[in-house]
């Protein structure tokens, strides 16, 4: 989207090497009237919580997506106060180059004068044209009905041939089915009755606790409620040798260990969602897109738990 579609389509692109720089980047937005921001979550929170930057710079925006991580609500909130801009979340992976599905603006149809709803908060819109999307159950791959939560597969023109000399990983992720290669996502979601994606969580950030299936991201997701704005923190499981996995919690920020817990038990959340281990560190591991380096979560607090 920032690279190939504007050289196939001649588009004017401006591009910064710091993402993280927010008021570079909002003064270039001023100063080459962008129509167009396209950002990690991560990035976004940065951009609406630096009080330099003013509105105006982003005056000229009509489309602001976000992709690669999960929206939080709070920053689409906080950004819609700021710069009076929507964010639009979409979705898709590399093996899709890269982009399955998004929201987007609504649209009236010509001949009828029906409203076609583009947007739905939490969802990850609709899928791209040409796109297909179907939910199905993880082990028999049969496919699920409306609504209900399952493995999401895509198929259309953006899906890979395979990875490069590498039949057998190919082979793992592409799925022929009713003729159409389906890439296997590894994310967990439904279809609503409107066509709209949601995801719930991947399928690989599970941890099995006690003989039981925890959901990393619905931890967070609860844990999420009690953070302040300069706190960042992310749950990784690691083996253990009473339960099989724990969960534990790296925290960055101003937020103390003990102040946490606390408030976690307060919560008064299932025994087995809360964190065994707290570690406060001084920066939760991150990929250079900005998302969450859960691979690099799960060493660190191994190496912590081992030091």
């Amino acid at each position: 989207m920032t690279t190939f579609a504007p050289l196939i389509e001649g588009i004017p692109v401006v591009c910064h090497p710091d993402p993280t720089d927010g008021m570079g980047i909002a003064k270039m937005s001023h100063k080459y009237k962008a129509t167009f921001l396209f950002a990690t979550a991560t990035f976004f929170r940065l951009y609406a919580r630096n009080r330099k930057i003013h509105p105006k710079m982003f005056e000229n925006l009509r489309m602001t997506v976000a992709g690669a991580e999960k929206l939080p609500k709070e920053i689409r909130i906080l950004f819609k106060e700021r710069f009076g801009k929507d964010i639009w979340e979409g979705y898709g992976a590399t093996e899709t180059t890269p982009v399955a599905s998004c929201n987007v603006h609504d649209a009236i149809v010509p001949d009828t004068y029906h409203v076609q709803v583009g947007a739905k908060a939490g969802t990850i819109g609709l899928g791209v044209p040409g796109t297909a999307v179907m939910i199905v159950d993880p082990k028999s791959f049969e496919e699920l009905a409306t609504g209900k939560d399952g493995m999401i597969l895509i198929a259309g023109v953006q899906v890979m041939k395979g990875y490069l000399k590498n039949k057998a990983k190919t082979d793992e992720v592409i799925k022929l089915l009713d003729g159409k290669r389906w890439y296997i996502t590894g994310d967990k979601g439904h279809v609503d009755e409107d066509g709209f994606l949601t995801i719930v969580d991947r399928y690989s950030r599970f941890a099995k606790i006690a003989g039981e299936m925890v959901s990393l991201g619905l931890v967070e997701a609860e844990i999420m409620k009690l953070m302040g704005e300069n706190d960042n923190f992310c749950i990784t499981a690691i083996p253990d040798e009473k339960k099989g996995e724990k969960v534990v919690l790296l925290l960055e920020g101003e937020k103390e260990v003990e102040t946490l817990k606390e408030e976690i038990k307060a919560l008064g959340m299932n025994p087995l969602f809360v964190p065994s281990d707290y570690f406060k560190v001084d920066e939760v591991p991150k990929l250079g897109t900005g998302k969450a380096d859960f691979k690099g979560a799960k060493r660190l607090a191994l190496e912590l738990l081992n030091a």
